[in-house]
């Protein structure tokens, strides 16, 4: 069947349709309905569209890599480097085998709760207690860990009453679960933010609080021991600095950025560590759970 006959038949299954037109243009300027000529002779729009187009390329549509690669020993805890240089006991051990000893097998899972809604008049700590919509928020946070049906192995808190008072009425949703207090999950101030901002000013010193809450991540975020058996699933009521800094720090994001992110009072934030070293962030800030009405942000 020649060229034509098969273009005629085309059309009669689908005719008028813009892929033909196209097609048509494409067939008459190699000359097979004649002579050859032309398309911009015959079809001037069509080729002014065809210019108009921008050149694709991978390298124009790709934004480029910056920063560093992930560190897998972020946590200095990886099994490589912490047998390299390490002197063997015999001549027969194996090295292989004894990495393979010293890896994590378990997964942490690392739930961080903001306080709920307090006093913000109080002019001290223990001033600053819960409000009666934050006393709900924290009873709505409570219900919502128990609903997902996990098996919590501890529940460490800030020792500042807003976040004390949030734990304590999550804990009555949680029997069984032991509760912590520490005092290196204080709020504060982590780092000087970028970009900066002028409305805020933190009482306390950078590098004092910084280096407190520094700490802090160094203490409970990092794979697991190559002892625990099972995957874990612990929560940490704390503040809404001390979260975003764990989570700029755990996924290698620059610090300095904390101050971009938002969440709300008794919101979800959900780390996982694998035993290789990589973090993801499950949640950012989950306040799903509770009514448009509840949400705060103070």
């Amino acid at each position: 069947m020649s060229y034509r006959k098969t273009f005629k038949l085309i059309c009669g299954f689908a005719g008028g349709s813009a892929v033909l037109v196209f097609a048509a243009a494409a067939a008459d300027s190699r000359g097979y309905f004649g002579e050859r000529r032309e398309a911009a002779s015959r079809w001037p729009k069509f080729t002014v569209l065809q210019a108009a187009q921008p050149a694709w390329t991978s390298a124009s549509h790709t934004p480029a890599p910056t920063g560093h690669a992930w560190d897998f020993n972020w946590d200095k805890r990886d099994p490589s480097a912490l047998t390299n240089g390490k002197k063997k006991e015999s001549a027969t051990e194996d090295p292989s085998s004894e990495q393979d000893n010293g890896k994590p097998k378990a997964t942490r899972n690392i739930l961080l709760i903001r306080h709920s809604q307090y006093n913000l008049s109080g002019i001290s700590d223990k001033e600053r207690i819960l409000t009666p919509l934050g006393r709900e928020q924290a009873e709505l946070t409570g219900k919502r860990l128990a609903a997902l049906g996990l098996k919590y192995d501890v529940l460490i808190h800030s020792s500042m009453a807003r976040a004390t008072e949030t734990a304590n009425i999550i804990s009555k949703h949680l029997p069984g679960v032991d509760l912590v207090s520490c005092d290196l999950l204080r709020e504060g101030a982590p780092i000087e933010p970028v970009p900066p901002v002028t409305h805020w000013k933190p009482d306390a010193v950078y590098h004092e609080d910084g280096a407190r809450i520094e700490a802090a991540f160094r203490r409970y975020i990092h794979r697991a021991d190559p002892k625990q058996k099972e995957d874990s699933y612990e929560i940490i009521v704390c503040h809404a600095n001390v979260i975003r800094y764990f989570v700029c720090r755990a996924l290698q994001f620059p610090p300095e950025g904390w101050l971009r992110m938002g969440l709300n009072n008794g919101s979800i934030t959900w780390l996982t560590i694998r035993p290789s070293g990589r973090v993801a962030l499950r949640t950012l800030g989950d306040a799903g759970f509770m009514p448009p009405d509840k949400l705060t942000r103070t």
